[in-house]
């Protein structure tokens, strides 16, 4: 038996002062003074359901030299995740249950984390012809995306959303940009592009497809999530979408909520990310969508690319950062609210994939998916298990750290040791 002893502990009936004892894969007991042969000390810590990352790219298969799923899966329990859901940008793409299974059963070999797989919205993700919607549903598809890519036809977008909102827990996750508006585009429009000397990323790109995307919700009734939301104007028609009851859900990143287009003064790539980093109204934004449950999930969008890759040009230099090892620290200093930080980054994304075993406050009879996290601890960030580096707080100095995770009742991270 495990116990987890003096935390602070998420409970279902709110936060609770108490030991959390573990076996058989469940919590058995949540009191004081329990007992065990191996003791994790969590006095001054947070104890709480196990991180839910919606958004990571694992790159298997095809691109397993930037990450696969066993490095993926012990970088996401080093930053408290006891589940991630897999984009299906791979090669093949994750189009037909034949990819979708592999990459799950991989996920259960490596078995230190859920491994969750997303399916495409269209065939090969060109945006033109429907997945087999219904098919992948069966094979255990709830969250359809072309993420990486848009779906700009709205024929084939309206068939895609009449077809999973007849599917109960099905939702369609956009990833919103209008090539046509983004072709040349490496940083936002306006002061960071022209500091940089490159085309333009105009915020328009990402809400006027939002704005198109939720005039065919209103249309299906289909459920429909934002992906990585990045400009101000995009929360104002999320913000008013949800005041007309639409089902409508949004996501932000950890380092929109952290940094803004002045970071890109550096020039560094490892700042180069789709959406792009905006102004500093837009971050602020951002942050108050957050705090007031405009915006439901953080999610890592975690990219990984190879050092050579990034060590291009600006222009050249591929977009995206990895996220899951830095990620709750990173929404700790962002939000410095408890409540708000499980709720974004395991209850709420467990809700929305409907996933049975992750997500839930403790309490006796739950299956033991458990972080322990110290909101007074500072660290460096200096290594990682991901096989990419390409992270806007390498060197940097952070607030908060992952002291353990716990996966099906088994300690697969504790800090200090090998994950």
């Amino acid at each position: 038996m495990i116990v987890i002893r003096s935390g602070r502990v998420l409970t279902s009936v709110g936060w609770r002062n108490a030991d959390v004892s573990i076996r058989g894969g469940v919590v058995r007991e949540i009191g004081r003074g329990l007992r065990a042969e191996t003791v994790i000390d969590a006095s001054g810590c947070l104890v709480g359901p196990g991180l839910i990352d919606m958004h990571t790219h694992l790159r298997e298969p095809g691109e397993t030299w930037k990450e696969d799923i066993d490095s993926a899966s012990r970088a996401a329990v080093r930053g408290g995740f006891t589940a991630i859901v897999a984009m299906p940008n791979t090669s093949p793409p994750a189009d037909s249950p034949k990819v979708t299974d592999s990459v799950a059963e991989r996920g259960r070999q490596v078995g230190v984390v859920d491994v969750v797989p997303a399916s495409a919205m269209t065939v090969a993700r060109a945006g033109t012809t429907p997945v087999d919607i219904e098919r992948m549903y069966e094979a255990g598809a709830r969250l359809f995306t072309d993420d990486g890519d848009c779906v700009t036809d709205s024929d084939v977008l309206r068939e895609v959303m009449v077809r999973t909102e007849a599917l109960p827990g099905a939702f369609v996750a956009q990833h919103a940009e209008d090539h046509a508006m983004t072709t040349d585009g490496h940083a936002n429009e306006g002061q960071a592009s022209e500091a940089l000397g490159v085309g333009g990323l105009p915020s328009e790109a990402e809400s006027e497809i939002v704005s198109r995307d939720l005039r065919l919700v209103k249309e299906t009734g289909a459920r429909y999530h934002c992906q990585h939301v990045s400009a101000r104007a995009t929360v104002d028609l999320i913000r008013r979408a949800k005041a007309a009851g639409l089902p409508v859900t949004a996501e932000v990143t950890p380092h929109h909520l952290t940094f803004d287009e002045t970071a890109l003064a550096s020039q560094d790539t490892n700042f180069k990310m789709y959406p792009p980093l905006r102004a500093p109204e837009d971050r602020g934004a951002l942050l108050g969508a957050v705090e007031d449950g405009t915006i439901d999930v953080v999610a890592t969008d975690h990219a990984p690319h190879a050092r050579d890759e990034k060590a291009k040009g600006f222009a050249e230099a591929p977009r995206g950062v990895i996220g899951l090892e830095t990620a709750a620290s990173a929404v700790w200093e962002a939000l410095r609210d408890e409540t708000r930080l499980f709720e974004t980054m395991s209850v709420t994304p467990a809700r929305l994939m409907g996933m049975q075993k992750q997500g839930r406050p403790l309490t006796p009879g739950a299956p033991a998916n458990i972080v322990v996290f110290d909101p007074d601890a500072t660290w460096v960030v200096e290594e990682f298990a991901s096989r990419s580096s390409n992270s806007p707080y390498l060197g940097r100095a952070m607030h908060g750290r992952i002291e353990a995770t716990i996966h099906a009742g088994s300690v697969v991270y504790r800090r200090g040791e090998a994950a």
